[in-house]
């Protein structure tokens, strides 16, 4: 583990190294690779007439933003998720938000005649929206505060429903299937960064609320007195935070639909470097979710040559192990 302020920093700069070394990657490296000098070219002389500048800027760049910040976003929402249940095997995943997302979307194409990204991409927020309300709605006590443990089982039950409607409906219309496949897949491919700047101000909100309530992060792993210390009701930053965790989850999955596992095992790689203090655990778990995603996105690339294997695949076979091996760690200290 990192200590002091310095070496933290350092840790920081090497994290953003990394991250800008896997964006470059993923502009350069593919079924047609790009050579250095034509790379620079791109940046500077872009010409619409070449075919390898059309493909850094029309494919690769949408491409590589995307990856950067749904891999950004779903590190710092599962390492707040983590925080906020005390539970080291949660992921945004656990509001339900995915879930949601998913039956909007099939509602979407099933129902609605929505099959345009930019459509998609808005009921899959919309979805994320309502699955997450539900859950904090049934969560609550008598009081209205959130426990922990009615989170996770309020959680399960609505993922298990909002899947269960999906399949019904995917069953009866298998046309529907074939078209939000590579969606429920989950890839970074195939999208544009006009349907990334509408969403901009809502991770832009979300990462504001992050570092506002930074210091009361940490505060609740102590105990809702020691938030009530620092001027705060435990169950407003709860709910802050939890609002966080749905902006920062519910775009993500908008954007490039069901991935998993990067907001489970990012935070934990960040806190063995740089401890559980949320002023450098978030910005670690946004460098490494970054760079985690992007070079997924790359890896995938050349698992099926010429075809690209969804990102979603490459994260679930890199996140599987590392959650088996959690599972059985955690076990063992209960």
């Amino acid at each position: 583990m990192l200590n002091g302020r310095r070496s933290r920093l350092a840790g920081l700069l090497l994290g953003l190294l990394l991250a800008a070394t896997a964006f470059v990657a993923s502009l350069m490296l593919g079924t047609t690779e790009i050579p250095a000098p034509t790379f620079l070219q791109t940046l500077w002389h872009y010409d619409p007439a070449r075919v390898a500048h059309l493909i850094i800027r029309t494919e690769r760049l949408p491409r590589a933003v995307i990856a950067a910040l749904v891999g950004a976003s779903l590190a710092i929402a599962g390492a707040l998720m983590q925080t906020l249940t005390r539970n080291p095997l949660a992921s945004p995943s656990l509001l339900g938000i995915n879930a949601g997302a998913m039956f909007f979307v099939v509602i979407a194409v099933s129902w609605l005649p929505l099959h345009a990204p930019g459509e998609i991409v808005w009921a899959a927020l919309l979805g994320g929206f309502v699955a997450a309300g539900l859950v904090a709605l049934l969560s609550r006590g008598r009081r209205g505060e959130l426990s922990p443990l009615r989170v996770v089982l309020a959680g399960v039950a609505v993922s298990a429903m909002f899947v269960s409607f999906s399949q019904g409906l995917l069953i009866v219309d298998r046309q529907s299937f074939e078209s939000v496949l590579y969606w429920l897949a989950g890839s970074v491919s195939g999208r544009e960064l006009s349907l990334v700047v509408p969403l901009l101000p809502l991770f832009g909100a979300a990462l504001l609320l992050c570092a506002v309530l930074a210091r009361h992060a940490n505060a609740l792993m102590l105990g809702d007195e020691t938030v009530q210390g620092l001027g705060m009701r435990a169950g407003t930053v709860k709910l802050l935070l939890g609002l966080a965790v749905i902006l920062l989850a519910g775009g993500s999955v908008a954007l490039a639909g069901m991935i998993g596992f990067v907001g489970l095992i990012v935070p934990h790689m960040a806190r063995g470097l740089f401890g559980v203090d949320h002023r450098w655990l978030l910005p670690a778990c946004a460098l490494l979710g970054a760079s985690l995603l992007l070079l997924a996105d790359v890896a995938s690339r050349f698992l099926m040559p010429p075809q690209d294997v969804p990102v979603g695949v490459m994260t679930a076979l890199i996140g599987t192990p590392f959650f088996i091996h959690l599972a059985r760690r955690t076990s063992a200290r209960s």
